[in-house]
């Protein structure tokens, strides 16, 4: 259980739980007058080599949820899987209000009633640009622009001080898709004595601006107006201004678009019911694609980090019964790899290349731009908001300490580059880090949460890198064994193409049992632990493996008693 730490009527704390160190899984903490404010909530891709099993991985909010009652809300940025994922798995440890705009709100519901909990969970919509107060918390909702409609930055005012915490965002001059950042309120905040600047990392070591979404619609007109056959686009579902550029693309090139993906439906759908995408084309639908000319579409499908159950990977498998890719069309990589995806991502590369399938990403073309900010622009909203102390978020150690070191170039006079768990007080007196806390991962283990240092999952690892070993012992009523030990062993050998090495791995273990008494073979936990020993030591020493082994033990007088 992690200390409880309730902040007094002076302080503003700033704790970091998830996205600091890393890039996702986003959860943050503000303190102050013994209440708690929580910003984002999110979750993240696993990495299949170091997580074997795992798909989603979250932060572990034990902290708050073991002071719940002094949690007063829970504020999003924008509805990013990274920052809303985690919600339906975790909203019924902490119970509190939710606080979002129309968009993210129409997200996280769709979230609730598949978990089950639309009728428990408070949702306040705040209008973009509007306000609202939490405890001891005013929290102003600035509009932002990113790759999803109506990204805020937060404006967090308490007596203690105000915080600017920036959200995901970047300076689009041409969004196309929800509303502009609001530059004039950013600018007036120099005038307000901002204390700190909480703010994103993940493209600081970019020199300049990354450009905007209305470029990346001229550039998918010219790559697909260039194929004579299907065109396949993948990229991140909840990119709505991607989705509109793609979508934009296609009508201008004489296609028709089929959305293909459950993601891809349901912000889609979402979008809509929030008035965006309005103007666009009518879809087609699946039934229509299999009599419709290869030159006249396009299909729009999730999986651009070559997800194992997404959209484009099942397509790549032949597993739709309407809507095929074939030798000689074209799949659009319209997204960044995430670091930790690459094997996935080439996996599925490697997948339609044999297939005969033409393959362009962003190296090939101008099909993506990030919808985080570049250094140049970094450097702006520092200019505008002028903190007297930075923390940088949402990026890896080496983001952080770029983004630190820019924001002393940028006159701030205080950086403080923290991790995940590092308790920081950033009013009153010096800021600086006061205390560290429980900051663990949680990992979605089917119907289950799970920390990742679980022995589930640490015996996993072992067996992936190791192999795994069951033995049986059968013995008899004088305590001996009355059979040749069974052992039944995997990763390591296979008993019918290495006879003589399974063989000599039995033999091992009947030697190890033997050496033991009579009086200690009646003792079930000392043989197994002498039959696994012996097998670890003798795998070891031939393999270099130590498989995860188990024992069974069959006394013949059990039966007849």
């Amino acid at each position: 259980m992690s200390k409880p730490v309730v902040p007094k009527g002076d302080e503003l704390l700033f704790l970091p739980l998830g996205g600091t160190g890393e890039i996702g899984m986003n959860l943050n903490l503000y303190g102050h007058d013994g209440k708690w404010l929580m910003v984002d909530l999110g979750i993240s891709f696993a990495d299949g080599a170091r997580l074997p099993g795992v798909d989603v991985i979250m932060p572990d909010p034990s902290f708050i949820e073991d002071q719940r009652e002094n949690l007063v809300g829970l504020v999003l940025t924008h509805a990013h899987e990274d920052h809303i994922g985690a919600i339906p798995h975790l909203w019924a440890e902490l119970r509190c209000p939710i606080f979002a705009t129309p968009f993210t709100k129409t997200m996280v519901y769709s979230k609730l009633v598949e978990a089950g909990l639309e009728d428990q969970a408070e949702i306040t919509v705040i209008p973009v640009g509007g306000s609202f107060k939490a405890g001891p918390f005013e929290v102003e909702m600035i509009s932002m622009t990113h790759s999803i409609p109506e990204p805020s930055a937060l404006l967090i005012t308490t007596p203690a001080g105000k915080v600017f915490h920036s959200g995901d965002w970047k300076f689009d001059p041409d969004p196309l898709v929800g509303p502009d950042f609001d530059q004039k309120r950013l600018e007036s905040l120099a005038d307000e004595n901002i204390l700190a600047m909480i703010s994103d990392s993940t493209n600081v070591m970019s020199s300049s601006e990354v450009g905007s979404e209305s470029s990346v619609r001229t550039g998918l007109v010219d790559v697909i107006s260039k194929q004579r056959n299907r065109v396949l686009v993948t990229c991140f579902a909840s990119n709505v201004a991607r989705v509109a550029s793609v979508m934009k693309a296609a009508q201008e090139c004489g296609r028709r678009v089929v959305l293909m993906g459950r993601s891809m439906q349901r912000i889609y759908a979402a979008a809509r019911e929030n008035g965006y995408l309005l103007n666009m084309p009518p879809l087609l639908s699946e039934e229509e694609f299999s009599y419709t000319p290869r030159d006249e579409v396009l299909i729009l499908c999730t999986g651009s980090q070559g997800e194992p159950r997404a959209a484009l990977t099942r397509l790549a498998r032949d597993e739709f019964k309407n809507v095929h890719v074939d030798a000689e069309d074209t799949v659009i990589f319209s997204s960044r790899i995430i670091p930790g995806n690459e094997t996935t991502i080439f996996n599925i590369h490697n997948t339609l290349a044999s297939k005969g399938v033409k393959i362009i990403t962003d190296r090939d073309a101008h099909v993506h731009v990030s919808g985080h900010p570049g250094r140049d622009e970094v450097k702006k909203l520092y200019q505008w908001v002028k903190p007297q102390i930075s923390i940088p978020v949402h990026g890896e150690a080496r983001h952080l300490h770029e983004h630190a070191k820019l924001a002393g170039e940028c006159g701030v006079k205080t950086q403080i580059v923290a991790q995940n768990g590092d308790l920081i007080r950033l009013a009153p007196g010096r800021p600086d880090k006061v205390d560290d806390v429980h900051s663990g991962l949680l990992a979605i283990e089917g119907d289950r949460l799970i920390s990742i240092d679980s022995p589930i999952i640490k015996s996993r690892q072992k067996m992936m890198y190791n192999g795994a070993a069951m033995i049986t012992l059968v013995i008899d009523e004088d305590g001996k064994l009355a059979t040749m030990p069974d052992v039944s062993i995997q990763g390591v050998v296979d008993s019918l193409d290495e006879p003589d090495d399974y063989k000599d791995i039995v033999i091992a273990v009947r030697n190890g049992v033997r050496l033991l008494k009579k009086t200690e073979m009646k003792r079930d936990e000392l043989v197994r632990e002498v039959a696994i020993r012996a097998l670890r030591r003798h795998c070891n020493k031939v393999f270099s493996k130590k498989p995860v082994t188990d024992v069974h033990i069959v006394r013949l007088t059990d039966y007849f008693e």
